[in-house]
Order: C-alpha cells, then structure tokens, then sequence
C-alpha cells in the first residue's frame, strides 16, 4: 500500500527498463531536471508505466542526485546501477537518443529506486 502522505509521479518508461526495474536489477532512474521533476524528492513515489498499456509499477525514491549532464551522472553512479545489461558508452548513447543536447543542458537528475512491493511480483 502507497503511504497517504507521500506524492505519487507518474512517469512512462520504455519496456526494456520497466523490466529491469520490475526485476529489481535497476536502481538508479535517469531523467532531465524538467520543471515537473525539480520537487521529486526522497520517499515520494514514482509509478512508472509503459505508454499504451496497462503495465505499471511502484517504486520508492530514496535519493535524487543531480548531475550538470549525462557523462558525469554514469560516472557518478555507476553503469550498472543505471543499466547491468549495457556498457557506459552504449548508455550514454542510448540516454542521448532520448534526451537531445539541449534537454540534457536542463541537468541530469540520478533518481535511487527501490520497488515498493518486490513481493507482489514474486
């Protein structure tokens, strides 16, 4: 169950993430500091979705980090929290893919998830 006082976000996310993030295998979210993202903050809740389905899941901030762009947000991070299926530079090519040079120039933000309940997946 979600805690009443905590904010709830919803965010659309690509079926190749969602699963990792469903597995428990990532912890580490990366997104642009758009305005709507400047409050997330530690123990709000992101549910994540992937667009035209009814997929979703919860997950629990525990920190956001941010970062003045991509390559430092890796580094900061570490890979494999980010994606254990790509290496460094095939992330940083696909996170550029998404997000053009002048999103990334709005800042990078490094969002720590947990899953609220890995149980329920089980």
């Amino acid at each position: 169950m979600t805690d009443p006082t905590a904010r709830v976000h919803e965010l659309n996310l690509f079926r190749q993430y969602f699963g990792l993030v469903v597995a428990g295998k990532k912890t580490i979210e990366v997104r642009v500091k758009y305005p709507h993202l400047a409050d997330l903050a530690a123990g709000d809740i992101i549910r994540f979705r992937i667009k035209g389905t009814d997929d979703s899941c919860e997950v629990k901030v525990k920190r956001v980090t941010e970062y003045p762009e991509f390559e430092a947000l890796l580094d900061g991070e570490g890979p494999a929290n980010v994606n254990p299926t790509a290496t460094r530079d095939q992330q940083l090519a696909n996170i550029r893919a998404i997000y053009p040079p002048e999103k990334e120039a709005l800042g990078a933000l490094a969002i720590e998830i947990q899953l609220s309940h890995p149980e329920a997946l089980a």
